[in-house]
């Protein structure tokens, strides 16, 4: 049946859209209690733009609790509202074939989104349920976000030097990476660290190539036979570890085709500033499921090059990366040819011809992670299988600080994946995806496969010549688009609690219809979002909701049986100040981010057509936000590192 979305007093139909994501959702058991009573109350890891929350309940039967979320900086006295928490608990997130089930279990979770770093918050949450709370139903909270991770002004400063330097050397100075770290010897006294670096120390590296002789017993690297550097040192938060270039020219340090350069999976606290890696399988490994790895791990102002993974960690317990304004490359098998995994070619005459077609998978991910509390943003990736993403790890644990929570993705730019650009695919609650800007994925833009119980914020992300728009699978639980400017149809995937509200699907002229909803629970909405069908297509949108499967030639015909849609429009290019849509008949091509614009005409029909949602669009410009990644009289976001001038970072 229809899903029954009301307009809020405030007339807001954002905030009623997600009041009934808070209200409305599997069938409960029948011996459950129709009262509320709060549980615990969890205040996530912070990062340093958004804080998350976490609230588990009994009852509620009948779903029609709800928590209103207010806050202020503290020391201010006017209270701001943020977004409801939301409604989770009952949905089953399965893929048989792996073994995977799991309950979502019950209670609420939501984010305090667009924040200042380094400010302390005061929050309020209220819990209300027309049948009654039991327990304490308000929770007043202080919550800090973080800041940027910075070497320590009150440590030592020790000097590495590349092999063969004849120069002046600033002291102490040492002649490898391992020697001023452990103070380890050559060959066998590679093992032996009896000078460590202490917590706050900066080891600064000196301009030159540091390429290991991992073949050398007496490799001057200190990483005989397999050429990696083990760092299992412990810093603090308060004192990092620092490994940061010195400002005196380039500084590489080149794996030499070895399997794995770094592996800092017993470390806490470390920053690696201004170091190129390159010629490596594994660039930085960080952590191994069920094993260990790093906590605190900081890798900004980098480059990685000719590598198959950049950072890495599949632990539960790594927490707090910060991993932003690094460009990463892969290996392309090829860099003007978009291909993907799942067909086969391999014969050189059809890479010439430009068959569309499966490729080896030089290069896995840039960016994967596991744990709460990860930033990662502004980074800059080509030429991976995936660019970034969240491990698909399976049933999350029960403890807070070792699962995927309170982790933001943000202003990355990602060109020519094999599969996708972001992967949320594991997050359990308060995954963040906003503000990034994908070119060129043969399979999916934004994936979702799954998301345990959420909620996963979708918003503001771009996404061109990707074949689908997001990538549902296993039934994820939890999902908000928001404000999103996708070019390419979303071709469906069931999920519950799953959520769309301005945004903009362009479809690219394919013979498919432009949009497909796959609802499994009545916990759904989707308004105010613009669409351009496509030309040729009979059946342009498709619903499929507990009880009901139809589909539609047009958004008013959709709107009319479904109670969805009520605000939607349907646009064409003249919306857009120069849009060009990718060539339909030539699916391997490879666009650039360059070329493209994605602006909105000014009094065009996608702009003041959207609805209000707190925090996340407060601040528009006109009568109502705009449709879309993009505001019409605000700057564009800063895709990728804020310190690169030279576009494009691919060539």
């Amino acid at each position: 049946m229809p899903n029954r979305i009301r307009r809020s007093a405030m007339g807001s139909a954002a905030l009623a859209a997600l009041a009934w994501a808070i209200l409305a959702a599997p069938a409960p058991a029948q011996t459950q209690a129709q009262t509320t009573e709060a549980g615990r109350f969890t205040v996530e890891r912070p990062t340093l733009e958004n804080l998350g929350f976490e609230w588990a309940i009994t009852g509620d039967a009948n779903r029609n609790a709800s928590v209103s979320v207010a806050f202020r900086p503290v020391g201010e006295t006017a209270w701001r509202k943020a977004l409801p928490l939301v409604r989770i608990g009952g949905e089953r997130i399965f893929r048989d074939v792996e073994n995977l089930s799991y309950i979502v279990p019950d209670g609420f979770a939501g984010s305090i989104l667009g924040l200042q770093p380094g400010t302390e918050y005061e929050a309020r949450f209220t819990l209300s349920d027309p049948d009654g709370v039991s327990g304490q139903a308000t929770q007043i909270v202080r919550a800090k976000t973080r800041v940027e991770p910075q070497p320590y002004a009150g440590g030592r400063t020790l000097h590495v030097y590349p092999p063969g330097y004849k120069g002046e050397k600033k002291q102490p100075a040492f002649d490898s990476l391992l020697q001023a770290y452990y103070g380890a010897g050559l060959g066998d006294w590679s093992v032996v660290w009896e000078r460590k670096a202490q917590p706050g120390d900066t080891i600064l590296m000196h301009a030159g190539i540091y390429r290991n002789e991992r073949l050398n017993y007496v490799d001057p690297m200190v990483t005989p036979f397999d050429g990696t550097m083990w760092l299992t040192l412990k810093g603090t938060a308060e004192k990092p570890i620092t490994i940061k270039a010195a400002g005196d020219g380039d500084v590489i340090i080149d794996g030499a085709g070895n399997h794995r350069l770094f592996d800092v999976s017993a470390s806490t606290h470390h920053i690696f500033d201004g170091i190129t890696f390159r010629d490596t399988d594994v660039a930085i490994f960080a952590g191994m499921k069920e094993v260990g790895g790093a906590v605190g791990l900081t890798v900004k102002n980098s480059r990685f090059e000719n590598i198959g993974f950049g950072v890495w960690t599949e632990y539960a317990g790594s927490s707090d990366f910060y991993i932003a304004d690094n460009v990463f490359l892969g290996r392309p098998e090829t860099r003007n040819l978009l291909v993907g995994w799942n067909r086969q070619f391999r014969q050189p005459d059809e890479l010439q011809a430009g068959i569309y077609g499966s490729h080896e998978m030089r290069s896995y991910y840039a960016i994967k992670v596991y744990g709460p509390g990860h930033v990662i943003a502004h980074n800059a990736i080509a030429y991976f299988h995936d660019g970034i993403g969240i491990s698909t790890y399976g049933t999350p644990p029960s403890d807070p600080d070792r699962r995927a929570s309170s982790i933001d993705i943000y202003g990355n730019d990602i060109h020519l994946s094999g599969d996708d650009f972001v992967e949320g695919d594991g997050g359990v609650h308060n995954i963040r995806v906003y503000k990034n800007r994908g070119v060129n994925a043969p399979h999916s833009g934004y994936s979702a496969q799954p998301v345990f119980g959420g909620p996963i914020y979708f918003i503001r992300n771009i996404s061109f010549n990707a074949r689908n728009a997001f990538k549902i699978n296993a039934n994820p639980a939890g999902l908000f688009m928001w404000h999103n400017t996708l070019i390419g149809e979303q071709t469906g995937g069931a999920a519950s609690n799953m959520h769309y509200c301005n945004n903009l699907f362009i479809g690219r002229g394919a013979a498919q219809g432009v949009m497909r909803w796959v609802n499994v629970t009545n916990a759904y909405s989707s308004d105010y979002n613009g669409y351009r069908p496509n030309p040729g297509a009979t059946e342009q949108y498709r619903w499929q909701a507990p009880g009901r499967s139809a589909n539609f030639a047009t958004l008013a015909a959709l709107s009319a049986a479904t109670g969805q849609e009520r605000h939607g429009i349907e646009i064409d290019l003249g919306a857009f100040e120069n849009l060009t849509l990718p060539d339909p008949a030539t699916p391997h091509r490879v666009y650039h981010a360059m070329d493209l614009s994605f602006r909105l005409k000014p009094g065009g029909k996608a702009v003041d057509a959207g609805e209000p949602i707190p925090t996340v669009n407060d601040g528009f410009a006109g009568a109502a936000p705009d449709l879309g990644a993009l505001e019409v009289g605000q700057p564009e976001p800063h895709y990728g590192p804020r310190w690169l001038t030279t576009q494009p970072f691919y060539r």
